[in-house]
């Protein structure tokens, strides 16, 4: 007596698209089922009559395929002994590889990021919307390596305001972030012959590697109340700082530093690379004007909308000396290599005094998470002092010798990403070492700042 399909166990799931399609969809449900072992050797299949009352299909469809599986070796046909699964070795199906867990956190107050659910999502599209509209053909094109002439003009006039630049559209490379930025100009400082470029005791490992893949040394200065100790330069060909706010100590570099270094690079012809990274949050104090307008032609500013906007905008710029243009510009490309539709989209974003708006709102968002960051420590945990909050969207929360470690281990434990101080010194800095934390405070969105809050004030000493 034949075999039914249902006593066989087997269940075979078919695509149905006309005729063809039915038989070529039978045809390879019934070749995996025996390539992956589901319908053993020698297993005597139902009679295509049968088969095809289980299905609802044509008889001749079934009939088909197993003229087809057979011709291919999968099944056998003999009078008198039905249909039946060849002899072979089963091939068991290919097992996608398992992925380790991750053990992400949970919740995170690393550094470096500002609050992606506040993006600005509508205001944004309403200007990619009005920059499409009336962008030139031009737009479209490979484009000028310096960026669109829209946006480099937004951003003269918006620098000058706010920060202080004395810009020109023609001085101004657009990039795509300030990692690509300090790529170009590693490439060009290296053309130029500098082998070194110091750098802060503190700061982040990825800017000091590209500088190191770009061939360059990057010796680390002092670092004391005052700030980075820029007297301490010597031969190097430039330097790189955060003058309006250290990343990550929080302190802006003190005056008579900031004269010294400009001084420096009259002097022996170098340049300082200004990292502005997140010059519009200043809250207790008047904003730090940029280094830059000390000295337009020894000082490149360097700027992008990662913690204004989102970092997955790959927005930045560079504001050179007029010298450096060209060389910037080769060192970029031929063609630009950043998005013009994005870069028309910024331009809008600034001119219309949205971009403004956004920032003054998002202002107020991170002064009362600092403040309520500093409120929550202060009662919660009084033997750690909270450093570098004026400013930006991290504080450093000094701790009990021995304890940096210790802490960050418990915070992973309670699913918390936290960063500790020791995480961004350099492995040369010339500075007393010091158990920190260094807290992101505009890194959750609104519904997880509470709980990273409550998370962190578990952990402390």
């Amino acid at each position: 007596m034949a075999n039914s399909w249902a006593n066989l166990g087997v269940d075979l799931h078919l695509e149905p698209a006309g005729t063809s399609g039915l038989r070529r969809g039978l045809t390879d449900a019934l070749r995996d089922a025996v390539r992956t072992g589901r319908l053993a050797p020698g297993t005597r299949l139902p009679s295509s009559r049968s088969l095809a009352g289980d299905l609802g299909v044509a008889r001749n469809t079934v009939a088909e395929a197993y003229t087809d599986l057979v011709a291919e070796g999968w099944l056998t046909a003999r009078q008198g002994s039905g249909t039946r699964v060849a002899e072979r070795a089963v091939i068991p199906p290919a097992q996608a590889p398992r992925r380790r867990p991750t053990g992400r956190p949970a919740l995170s107050l690393v550094p470096g990021t500002p609050d992606l659910a506040a993006f600005p999502r509508a205001e944004w599209l309403k200007a990619a919307r009005r920059a499409l509209a009336g962008a030139p053909l031009d737009a479209l094109g490979y484009g000028d390596p310096r960026g669109r002439p829209e946006l480099r003009t937004a951003l003269a006039g918006y620098l000058a305001r706010v920060r202080g630049v004395r810009a020109d559209p023609e001085t101004i490379v657009v990039t795509a972030g300030f990692s690509h930025a300090l790529r170009v100009l590693g490439t060009l400082l290296r053309a130029r012959g500098v082998r070194s470029v110091a750098v802060e005791s503190y700061g982040l490992d990825a800017h000091w590697s590209l500088l190191r893949d770009a061939g360059l040394a990057t010796p680390a200065l002092p670092y004391d109340e005052l700030g980075t100790d820029t007297g301490a330069l010597t031969g190097e060909g430039a330097v790189l700082l955060t003058p309006a706010h250290q990343f990550p100590m929080g302190t802006a570099l003190h005056p008579d530093r900031r004269t010294a270094v400009v001084q420096w690079a009259r002097r022996t012809g170098a340049l300082v690379l200004e990292d502005d990274y997140d010059g519009e949050f200043r809250y207790d104090r008047q904003p730090v004007g940029a280094l830059q307008g000390l000295d337009p032609g020894r000082v490149v500013h360097l700027g992008t909308t990662s913690k204004s906007l989102a970092p997955g905008l790959r927005l930045g710029w560079m504001v050179l000396p007029p010298s450096l243009v060209e060389e910037a510009a080769a060192a970029k490309g031929r063609i630009d290599t950043v998005g013009a539709l994005d870069q028309l989209t910024l331009a809008e974003f600034l001119t219309s005094g949205a971009y403004d708006r956004h920032v003054r709102s998002a202002r107020l968002r991170y002064r009362r998470r600092r403040d309520a960051l500093a409120a929550a420590v202060a009662e919660r945990a009084p033997g750690v002092r909270v450093t570098g909050i004026a400013a930006g969207l991290h504080a450093v929360l000094r701790l009990p010798p021995g304890s940096e470690q210790p802490v960050v281990q418990a915070a992973t434990w309670q699913g918390l990403a936290l960063h500790g101080l020791s995480f961004h010194r350099h492995p040369e800095a010339v500075a007393e070492p010091a158990d920190a934390l260094v807290v992101g405070y505009g890194t959750p969105s609104d519904s997880a700042w509470a709980g990273a809050l409550e998370a962190l004030c578990r952990v402390l000493p």
